[in-house]
């Protein structure tokens, strides 16, 4: 049995439903395969502790949905009711000793907020909000939805203007050469290096550190979706549907049909064949894309060779959803009000120090340390929806290892997750001291391991499908050979976060693949330049 169509795309997460949304609404004939039950990926929202406790146990944080064109293209907000939550006190670190460091939508509120522990460090971020504020708006927003350049040609083109030389001098840096720079408090340092590292920069290495001004600017525009993730995904979804697109759920692929180096089609398990005339398109990882589903006899050996040289994530995350009988009230909040209603906490790194050893003990034992560190956050305290009145539903997430000293399996044994739970709300109590253990209703820990058991494309709990090194970014990514969604198999794809520019919910990988795969195959473009691209060209930036 066989059924023919356009375009082909493996994987229903945020990638591959966007480009399925711009491909079908382009008229062509767009099949979307998923092999678990649920659309979206980590665009999830589930209950998972007690009913009416809506939980986002994937992606929470949005950062880019003020630059992201799928929002403005398909209508999300007027045709879907989705709508953004932009909280006025975005982070907020609060120590031992009663004392809070909050950033703020408001600058001024984050300078005096600052200032308490270093006027210096005050008027260094009011400068440096506008100079990193430049270089996203200028460059690097706008370059997260156009395709990658070879890295040398870029660096000669970034070279040409001055915000260019900019992110030139900053990319040969490491974070915290940056961070130490900029700042010179302790307190500062170590909230301002945890922004910038924890998904997964490594604080001292350099080559990728252009991400860091990206990161400390989106320090100030965190988002959170009213509803939970999965609204987006079911909007998607919706868009997809009505724009003519097919999809199939619990679709168990057992190969990619490659015929004379050109990709053909998709066969599932049962040997239904499903056949492209134009393009199959792979949102999952590398290994499955190309070791198991294409098959090491249709590629060169050399290609194979550095699919298998892939890095996975420097860390993972360890999740522990709350349900909550109310609210967490820090202490901290007796000398700042505002306190109780951050966004994001950063709790137990009080000091750089902690906070690398946390990072060292990643990297080269793989374990944890004994001091206890995270950020959390408390979702219904901004949306109601998402617990019951007077509830609260609550999420810690803390960085933590794939392996716990060479052992995976130690993270799916209940024993260790009540130990890892109690620890973790220890530490919470300890800024909260209303978060007593009778006010925890009920928990659910997601661990490394769990990710990658849920999740078959976030190998060893990469939650960004490979890791943030400079031989893994831009152009590179997943490796030269794939440049810009295109692989050495003709017709043959990657769209997900293992190509440009990489994982978290940005929409990049699956609206530049939608750009490509429209060049290509002669679709006609519906949607237009986003304007922070054309205002970006204009200004003479290379995108």
């Amino acid at each position: 049995m066989e059924e023919n169509y356009d375009v082909i795309i493996i994987g229903g997460g945020p990638n591959g439903l966007t480009t399925a949304c711009y491909l079908s609404k382009a008229g062509q004939k767009v099949l979307l395969l998923e092999k678990r039950y649920e659309l979206g990926g980590g665009l999830a929202t589930e209950e998972i502790t007690l009913p009416d406790y809506f939980h986002n146990t994937h992606a929470i944080y949005h950062l880019m949905a003020d630059y992201a064109p799928p929002i403005k293209d398909f209508e999300l907000a007027e045709k879907y009711d989705i709508e953004y939550i932009h909280p006025e006190l975005e982070w907020a670190m609060p120590l031992s000793d009663g004392r809070s460091l909050c950033i703020y939508q408001d600058l001024e509120k984050t300078c005096q907020s600052i200032a308490q522990f270093s006027q210096k460090d005050a008027d260094s971020y009011r400068e440096v909000s506008q100079r990193f504020y430049t270089i996203v708006n200028d460059f690097i927003g706008p370059a997260t939805y156009c395709l990658a350049m070879p890295p040398l040609e870029q660096v000669i083109e970034l070279d040409k203007t001055d915000v260019g030389k900019d992110i030139n001098v900053l990319t040969e840096q490491t974070p915290e050469e940056i961070v130490n720079e900029l700042f010179e408090n302790d307190v500062v340092r170590t909230l301002m290096l945890y922004i910038a590292c924890h998904w997964g920069l490594q604080y001292d290495a350099s080559g990728v550190s252009y991400m860091v001004p990206l990161l400390i600017n989106r320090a100030t525009n965190y988002r959170l979706l009213r509803g939970g993730s999965h609204r987006l995904s079911n909007a998607l979804t919706k868009y997809m549907l009505e724009s003519g697109g097919e999809i199939i759920t619990s679709a168990q692929i057992k190969r990619i049909i490659v015929e004379g180096g050109t990709a053909k089609g998709v066969e599932l398990d049962g040997g239904i064949k499903y056949m492209a005339n134009k393009a199959v398109i792979s949102t999952i990882d590398t290994h499955q894309t190309f070791l198991q589903l294409v098959g090491e006899d249709n590629l060169d050996s050399t290609f194979v060779e550095r699919i298998k040289a892939w890095e996975w994530e420097h860390w993972s995350l360890c999740h522990l959803h709350l349900a909550l009988e109310e609210p967490p009230q820090f202490a901290a909040a007796a000398n700042n009000p505002d306190l109780n209603n951050a966004f994001v906490y950063v709790l137990g790194f009080e000091n750089c120090e902690e906070l690398k050893k946390h990072w060292d003990a990643m990297i080269n034992d793989n374990a944890m340390v004994e001091s206890e560190g995270f950020n959390c956050c408390f979702p219904s305290v901004h949306d109601p929806y998402q617990a019951p009145p007077g509830r609260c539903s609550g999420l810690i997430s803390q960085m933590a290892p794939y392996k716990l000293n060479g052992d995976k399996e130690k993270w799916l044994r209940m024993k260790f997750k009540e130990e890892r739970a109690e620890k973790q709300l220890a530490v919470l109590q300890k800024y909260a001291p209303n978060m007593t253990k009778d006010k925890v209703l009920w928990w659910n820990m997601t661990t490394p391991a769990d990710i990658e058991n849920k999740f078959a494309n976030m190998v060893q709990g990469s939650y960004k499908q490979g890791a943030y090194d400079s031989t893994q970014m831009g152009y590179w990514r997943p490796n030269d050979d794939c440049p810009n969604h295109r692989t050495p198999i003709k017709n043959l794809y990657l769209g997900g976060a293992s190509s440009y520019p990489g994982g978290l919910v940005t929409f990049g990988a699956g609206y530049s693949t939608a750009n490509v795969l429209a060049e290509d195959i002669g679709a006609k473009k519906w949607w237009p330049e986003p304007e922070h691209v054309t205002a970006a060209r204009a200004k003479g930036m290379p995108l």
